[in-house]
């Protein structure tokens, strides 16, 4: 059978499920095909809390996102043009999202009186006209699947959770990816089993026949290559990228680098992923909770190493003594929060952004930090790296401010060439630095960083006391002086306020635009897609995306005064927008959502464009 073969320029696929049902292993596994293909893509995996939810029921549909295209994109896509339902609640906890048109794929085989009355389906949607607005194609998903492996020795149950794959082989057909890495990748998972490699290959293969086959697939699509700068490209998410890149921050140091973490959601993976990388000099620790984890991390930057410690907000709350401790200290400390939705254990698999307050100001006395976030998943190597400069160039705790968004979300990044990463080489003290020549003085410091010298326990003559009372300016010594006091805290406050930051950069095309977008961290996407969309219906409007959260960049007052009006668009009710109008009295627009979701292109094109028109 010839069939059709039409080209499209992008398009968004949704697979949902059970959270037992494989769909983010087949998003995944679909993601890396389409990498490998060449296009543009980003990423949104939504999946529950639990870890098995209650099966065919709304609070344990999981979900996988994935927005590819022939062009450069930002997003994972505000709606998907397809929907693979794996059964009633699937469909019933999506179809919201789906607009008119749109192509369901869905298991029939699931859609039981049963399974419908679980999620309060009164008739089955399939067959009471419900569904006319959209492109329907029934598929008995699991019966085809079971069918395919009858003669391949494997149970019922095993034969009916491969009808991910038998979905992955149909998708794959249906937008022509490439499968022979998949096959690949199947042979290495099940590779203690046999039977369940050739029992999921056979079930790929089907569902890629299938396609092929059926008269109900008439068309099968193309979505060509991006244009990209010529490189090594890979697919990464965000905390594959962190992990990337403190691994990168300790070869460039040449410093051995030390995790101490408990796991918490959804900052796990980075341990997971910093532990296979010993032979760069890493070393890992899963400590016995969150104050254990920041302890050893910090005991290891007294010992000389780049210490680390990963968590979400929770975690970052237990650290707070710590971190302070660190400040006292000043010692290079790397604090990574991957947010998620509180407060409390709140929404864990859920984004937010809602611990900018917490890095800035969530500790006892003035203990200021270095706080910086990145802006996608592979942004996320190029922010850990920077971390690690702020850290051992002025001896400061650095807290990076990633969240859940961009974190297991994913997309293209072009690896570097490790000659091109800075330099972050930094000198221990090896000798007295005392006026007499014999004097070790712990807290004189650099005129330029004010960062005080970094010794390492056990250097002959550079003995020194440590702890958390106050120092006595230069030698360390502990000291109840007011004047003291009042000292050390602004030299503290005063070295981070120094702390050298590129300036932040505008996009204002044409340079009329009257309106400035300013944004952090993983708001740059949906923000840069809707200013791009503002601009092509002729709607000037200039965007600015900061990292540097602690200390702000300097030319960021001058940007600011020079636009009518500013809109900050946050997942929080308004940290930084609370931050920017204190600091520069700006009356600054803050929209803000706490849905445990990134916003979308259309609700801030939306918000944006009333904004222009009214400025």
């Amino acid at each position: 059978m010839t069939k059709q073969v039409r080209q499209l320029d992008r398009v968004v696929i949704r697979f949902a499920g059970d959270s037992g049902d494989g769909m983010q292993l087949t998003g995944d596994r679909f993601t890396s095909e389409t990498a490998q293909l060449g296009n543009d893509i980003s990423t949104l995996p939504n999946f529950p809390a639990e870890i098995r939810a209650p099966a065919g029921t709304l609070p344990g549909v999981s979900s996988f996102q994935v927005h590819f295209a022939d062009f450069d994109i930002l997003t994972p896509g505000d709606a998907p043009n397809v929907l693979v339902a794996m059964n009633p609640a699937a469909l019933k906890a999506n179809l919201a999202d789906l607009p008119k048109g749109a192509s369901i794929i869905v298991n029939t085989d699931e859609f039981t009186k049963r399974n419908l009355a679980k999620v309060g389906y009164a008739s089955n949607p399939l067959e009471d006209g419900s569904l006319d607005g959209w492109a329907v194609a029934p598929v008995g998903l699991t019966s085809m699947t079971v069918k395919a492996l009858e003669t391949h020795g494997v149970s019922k149950k095993d034969a009916e959770r491969a009808k991910n794959m038998f979905a992955l082989g149909l998708l794959s057909w249906m937008y022509s990816r490439p499968h022979e890495s998949t096959l690949r990748f199947l042979e290495r998972k099940f590779a203690a089993r046999p039977e369940l490699v050739a029992a999921n290959i056979a079930a790929f293969k089907a569902g890629w026949n299938f396609g092929e086959t059926t008269e109900n697939f008439a068309v099968r699509y193309e979505v060509k290559p991006a244009k990209m700068t010529a490189g090594n490209y890979r697919n990464i998410t965000g905390n594959a990228a962190l992990a990337l890149g403190i691994v990168a921050a300790g070869v460039r140091a040449e410093l051995p680098v030390f995790l101490g973490a408990y796991p918490i959601t959804p900052a796990s993976d980075i341990l997971h992923e910093l532990s296979k990388h010993k032979k760069f000099g890493v070393t890992t620790v899963q400590a016995e909770d969150e104050i254990a984890a920041i302890g050893v991390a910090l005991g290891a930057a007294y010992g000389g190493a780049l210490g680390v410690t990963t968590t979400s907000g929770p975690g970052v709350a237990l650290k707070g003594e710590t971190i302070s401790l660190a400040v006292a200290l000043e010692l290079p400390l790397l604090i990574i929060d991957v947010q998620r939705a509180g407060p409390s254990t709140g929404l864990p698999t859920k984004t937010e952004q809602a611990d900018l307050n917490m890095a800035l100001f969530g500790r006892h006395g003035e203990a200021p930090v270095a706080v910086i976030a990145p802006r996608s998943p592979a942004d996320c190597f190029n922010a850990a790296i920077e971390a690690a400069r702020i850290a051992l160039t002025y001896r400061t705790p650095v807290i990076l401010l990633s969240d859940g968004y961009i974190a297991n979300g994913s997309e293209p990044w072009r690896l570097p060439e490790v000659a091109d990463l800075p330099d972050l080489r930094t000198e221990f003290a090896t000798e007295p630095n005392g006026e007499d020549g014999t004097t070790f003085l712990p807290y004189l410091r650099d005129p330029v960083t004010l960062a005080r010298p970094w010794a390492v326990p056990g250097t002959p003559g550079l003995e020194h006391r440590i702890g958390g009372l106050e120092k006595a300016d230069k030698t360390g010594d502990i000291s109840y002086d007011p004047a003291n006091h009042d000292f050390m805290v602004r030299t503290r406050a005063a070295r981070i306020e120094g702390i050298e930051v590129p300036d932040v950069e505008v996009e204002d095309p044409d340079g009329t635009a009257r309106v400035l977008v300013l944004g952090w961290g993983s708001t740059y996407g949906p923000i840069g897609a809707a200013a791009r969309a503002l601009r092509q219906r002729g709607l000037p409007i200039a965007q600015a995306h900061l990292r540097h959260l602690s200390p702000l960049p300097k030319n960021l007052g001058a940007v600011l005064a020079a636009y009518d009006k500013v809109v900050i668009p946050e997942m929080n009710l308004g940290q930084l927008a609370g931050v920017i109008r204190s600091k520069f009295l700006i009356d600054a627009i803050a929209y803000n959502q706490v849905r445990g979701l990134p916003f979308t292109a259309a609700e801030l094109e939306s918000v944006l464009e009333e904004v222009v028109k009214n400025a």
